[in-house]
């Protein structure tokens, strides 16, 4: 098995100069670096991460907390994660809080004592035992999909990457509006989380914007899951007046959502138009196919990889959120006919 000072001798450089390239803990010249990566892929050396870590107190690994990673979204973002990790040499840990509190905290404090350099966490709907830990640890952290409040300086406690919601949520409410429809539902996730609030947020600007009056009996909590989502929308269509226009605040409740019309014998687009947050993988396949507003998910993961690496450089550095744009993907679920555009929007997702 090849050893540093074989790489070292291969490449005419000292064993000091190939542990700083690949440790990255000292500037080399880009031609010195080059000779060192040949050398390396040559002899096939593999370096001792345990004694790297020992020397350097890394463990070049991040730590990933993001329940429901089978949702299309959530893998993506995964995706995104590992990408940018391994491209940057960093392994990845992976844990699913599943939403719950308390779950969530024993599942950081477990990533946190395999001494990740850092973690990447989609925060719960009550994440202040997370957020304790993390402040006493002083864990370099970037909260990802989900963001906390700011506090009252109005400054971000912690890194943060997230997709618009408000915005986009707003452009399928009035989207249905210029379409006819005066009564409009929403289909809102878990209280509590942030996403939840933006996306209700957006809801009554939209309905602002289009002159509609915002009635609570036409907004439904369905909980971010499925079946939450299908009981949601059966207790809007029994309304006496029910929605003439329906918009669901994640890709799961959009499924129940769906169950729902079908057990009611409701026809979308004819009995009910249907706009969605959240694209995902087959949402072109349904029939009508789904109006959709599509989230970055895979750049919303790089970009927190990104934002861990700046913060591990620079720990001191103010904290910042990022919100990343997303896209309105044009389809027929909403009530408007298939047309070139839309036709050509087959399959469009950000």
């Amino acid at each position: 098995m090849a050893t540093m000072a074989d790489v070292a001798r291969s490449a005419g450089v000292s064993v000091a100069t190939v542990s700083h390239v690949l440790n990255g803990t000292r500037p080399v010249l880009p031609h010195t670096r080059q000779a060192v990566l040949d050398a390396v892929e040559k002899l096939g050396y593999t370096p001792n991460t345990l004694a790297r870590s020992l020397v350097t107190s890394r463990t070049r690994s991040i730590g990933l907390a993001v329940s429901a990673i089978s949702n299309p979204y959530f893998t993506e973002i995964l995706q995104g994660v590992e990408a940018s990790a391994l491209e940057h040499g960093y392994g990845l840990l992976v844990a699913d809080p599943h939403d719950d509190p308390e779950h969530e905290r024993r599942a950081v404090q477990l990533l946190h004592e395999r001494r990740v350099d850092g973690m990447i966490v989609a925060p719960s709907a009550a994440p202040g035992d997370l957020v304790a830990h993390l402040r006493r640890h002083a864990v370099p952290t970037v909260f990802l999909d989900r963001v906390l409040d700011s506090p009252g300086d109005g400054a971000p406690a912690f890194d943060q990457v997230c997709a618009d919601s408000a915005e986009p949520t707003a452009r399928l409410v009035t989207h249905l509006a210029g379409l006819g429809h005066r009564r409009i539902g929403l289909v809102a996730g878990r209280p509590g989380l942030s996403t939840t609030r933006e996306r209700i947020a957006g809801y009554r600007q939209g309905l602002a914007a289009a002159g509609l009056p915002y009635d609570e009996r036409l907004l439904v909590h369905g909980d971010s899951e499925s079946a939450g989502a299908e009981r949601a929308t059966a207790a809007l269509l029994s309304l006496g007046a029910r929605p003439t226009g329906l918009v669901t605040a994640d890709n799961a409740m959009t499924i129940g959502a769906l169950r729902a019309l079908r057990d009611a014998g409701l026809s979308v687009p004819r009995d009910i138009a249907l706009c969605c947050f959240d694209d995902f993988p087959w949402a072109d396949l349904f029939e009508p196919r789904l109006t959709a507003i599509a989230q970055p998910s895979t750049e919303i993961g790089a970009e927190a990889v990104r934002a861990l690496l700046d913060r591990l450089a620079e720990p001191d550095r103010p904290a910042r959120t990022v919100r990343l744009p997303c896209a309105f993907v044009h389809r027929t679920s909403c009530g408007c006919p298939e047309t070139p555009q839309t036709r050509l929007e087959r399959g469009t997702r950000s």
